[in-house]
């Protein structure tokens, strides 16, 4: 079997911001920081982005919307949330479907990442940047998009219902200022005070 006649198999594509990240931002935060190791630099663990449904107490085509929406910009199928218990005062009865999310990991949660970062959420219009207050306190960030339209992914003739979500982004350090600056060097628009 000659070499033109079989087929080499190529490794997948890096995405873009994970290779920044390995190149260039794990040395910036080695030095900032005084790490001897690398292993101790902040690294992004997951992103959870999920949209809940109140209105689909009242009419269940719309969980349907929200699953497809976020299948389409998260390229991933979504779980669907339930609810716990009945409440009467929200005609919710338990077990109806109330909400759905997607926990991206790997290559999926870096290609999500710099889709947001790069085309989402500079088409918002009157956009200013994010704030930089929303940590939890150990580490992680989140904040909410009022409308699904700004994804390209998105075509906007076709939404039939306006749907915020919220997007968790999970690092492995639980204090806030190092993953602050990760997020800032990753490009997070955070806005000056």
């Amino acid at each position: 079997m000659s070499e033109a006649t079989s087929t080499a198999v190529e490794a997948p594509a890096v995405p873009r911001l994970k290779q920044q990240y390995n190149e260039t931002i794990v040395p910036e935060l080695e030095k900032e920081f005084k790490y001897s190791n690398p292993m101790r630099v902040a690294r992004l663990e997951k992103i959870v982005v999920s949209m809940g449904v109140g209105a689909a107490a009242r009419d269940s085509k719309l969980i349907e919307g929200a699953i497809k929406d976020l299948t389409l910009i998260t390229g991933q199928k979504p779980k669907v949330t339930k609810a716990k218990k009945s409440v009467a005062q929200f005609h919710l009865r338990e077990g109806q479907a109330i909400g759905a999310y997607v926990t991206l990991r790997g290559d999926r949660m870096w290609e999500f990442l710099d889709r947001l970062l790069t085309l989402a959420l500079p088409r918002i219009r009157d956009f200013r940047g994010i704030s930089g207050k929303q940590f939890d306190g150990n580490g992680n960030y989140n904040f909410g998009l009022t409308e699904q339209s700004m994804f390209h992914e998105i075509d906007p003739d076709e939404i039939d219902h306006q749907r915020g979500m919220d997007i968790t982004v999970v690092t492995t350090t639980k204090v806030d200022a190092e993953a602050r600056v990760l997020l800032k060097h990753l490009g997070f628009p955070f806005k000056e005070n």
